[in-house]
Order: structure tokens, then C-alpha cells, then sequence
């Protein structure tokens, strides 16, 4: 059962990894196919149903330090942030979205790999995540893996500013429903609320995701020796594709963070809870 007691520096470290590296292997056919739905090449061009696990070598290298870099950062802030207690999804909010940003300085570089190997951006070339990361190099260099940063992180901060106020918000509802006092969910009960404000997060964010998803395809092309800013480029993929392409995707989207989020959420909690009481004298 959950502890009161925050999590200290050193669980939370070890409770992001394990929770970032599960969710990803876990789910990461559903993201190949979510990511080949939102290429403007088309799904099918894009690699359809097959190599699904392409470029999961990357996610291997990128997921724990990732994840355990926005937990570290998330409930240290939201212990030391002065904001009053009927100001706490305010403080969930900005906790959140500075742990994003940290975790994006690692997470957008594996993305990079991980979607140009999903949709085969590079063909035969690129057998396996090592020889997308050295296409990438070659090519566009040492910014060719942060291609996309911006629109990652425009992505992110309005995902984890819905996501982590209502997954708090959620916790503390169903604790005083079940337990009739705070902070005493199993980790399987908490787990329902991070699948509930994951769900819901992605879906209103699916266009910003698809956006992100469109930049990070790009490949250095003399005949497009410049790229419209992203609020121009959401508005190009409007007026030329519809209302639709910006939602291209919001069903594996949603499914896959919806039950990743309980994945994610429940794994920390889980974790977070073992070492507490390992500790336990």
C-alpha cells in the first residue's frame, strides 16, 4: 500500500527506470503502428505490419534514464515548490513539465531513431538502430537527433500538464472512495488512475503528436532547404489533409497510453512501495 512519506531521491530513480523500460517494450508494436499512420507517406509505404519492433534498440538505450530523470525531477519540485495545498494541480503542473523537458534532452534523440526506423525513412541503409543513429549523424549531425525538439516539447508539457494533475486529482478521489483516507491505494488501484488521465491526455493532444511525429520524419532535401515553423505546419496539415490527419492515429494513440499509463503509473507505484517497505524496519 502506498506510503505518505514522499519517495526519496534514490526511489524514485529506480522506480522511473523500471517503470519507463516496461511500458516501452511492452507497447512498442502499437507505437510502430501509430507512427506509421501519422507518416505522409502512408501506412502502408511506411512499413505497415511489418518489422514492427524496428528500432527498439534505441528505446532500450533511452527509456530508463528518461523516465528516471522526469520522476527525479517531478517529486523533488513537488515537495519543494512553494505553492499552498488548494494550489496542488498547479503544482503538479509546473513539477511535471520541467521533469518533461529534462527527460526530453534524452528521450527526443531515441525518438529520432525510433521513428525513422519504424517507417523505414532510410530503406535497406538501416538494418538496425545502430545504422539509423549513424545515417542520422552523417546526414544532419549532431542536430539531426534533436530534430523536433521544440515540437517534442510542445507536445509533452500540455500531455503531462492534463496527465499528472488528474492522475493526483484521481488518486486522492478513489483513496478517500475505497480506503476513506489519503495516500492509501494498492498499486494496481493507482494504476487504474494513471490509464484513466493517460487516456484522456493523449486523445485532446493526438495533433500535437502528430505534428511531432511529422517533424522528426523530415530529411535534409535540397529541394526544402527550410522547414515552415510548427504552427504553420499544423495549419498546413489542416488545409491540405483535413481534420482528420491531425487526429491520424488517435486510436492506437489512445489504447496505447491509456493501458500504458497503468503500466507506467502502476510500475512506480508498485516499485516505489517495495522499496519503501524493504526499508521498513
Amino acid at each position: 500500500m502506498s506510503s505518505v512519506n514522499p519517495p526519496t531521491f534514490s526511489q524514485s530513480l529506480i522506480a522511473g527506470g523500471l517503470a519507463g523500460t516496461s511500458v516501452d517494450l511492452l507497447f512498442y508494436p502499437i507505437d510502430s503502428i501509430k507512427t506509421r499512420l501519422q507518416s505522409d507517406h502512408g501506412f502502408y509505404k511506411a512499413g505497415g505490419f511489418r518489422g514492427i519492433y524496428n528500432g527498439v534498440g534505441s528505446v532500450i538505450v533511452g527509456s530508463a534514464p528518461g523516465a528516471a530523470i522526469f520522476f527525479c525531477a517531478y517529486d523533488t519540485l513537488k515537495r519543494i515548490l512553494p505553492t499552498p495545498p488548494h494550489l496542488a494541480p498547479i503544482n503538479h503542473m509546473v513539477s511535471a513539465s520541467i521533469g518533461e523537458v529534462a527527460a526530453c534532452l534524452i528521450r527526443v534523440p531515441t525518438e529520432v531513431i525510433k521513428t525513422r526506423s519504424q517507417t523505414s525513412s532510410y530503406g535497406a541503409l538501416a538494418s538496425s538502430s545502430l545504422a539509423t543513429a549513424k545515417l542520422v549523424w552523417k546526414t544532419d549531425g549532431m542536430r539531426g537527433f534533436y530534430r523536433g525538439f521544440g515540437t517534442t516539447v510542445m507536445r509533452e508539457i500540455p500531455f503531462v500538464s492534463l496527465q499528472f494533475p488528474m492522475y493526483e486529482i484521481f488518486k486522492e478521489r478513489l483513496s478517500y472512495l475505497l480506503h476513506h483516507k489519503p495516500s492509501s491505494l494498492r498499486p494496481y488501484e493507482a494504476s487504474l488512475c494513471g490509464s484513466a488521465a493517460g487516456g484522456i491526455a493523449a486523445a485532446l493532444t493526438t495533433p500535437l503528436d502528430v505534428l511531432k511525429t511529422r517533424v522528426m520524419l523530415d530529411l535534409r532535401d535540397p529541394s526544402h532547404p527550410a522547414y515552415p515553423p510548427p504552427l504553420r505546419r499544423l495549419r498546413q496539415i489542416y488545409l491540405s489533409e483535413g481534420i482528420c490527419a491531425l487526429f491520424a492515429g488517435v486510436v492506437p494513440r489512445t489504447i496505447w497510453i491509456s493501458a500504458g499509463g497503468a503500466v507506467f503509473l502502476g510500475m512506480y507505484e508498485w516499485t516505489i512501495d517495495f522499496l519503501g517497505t524493504s526499508h521498513e524496519p
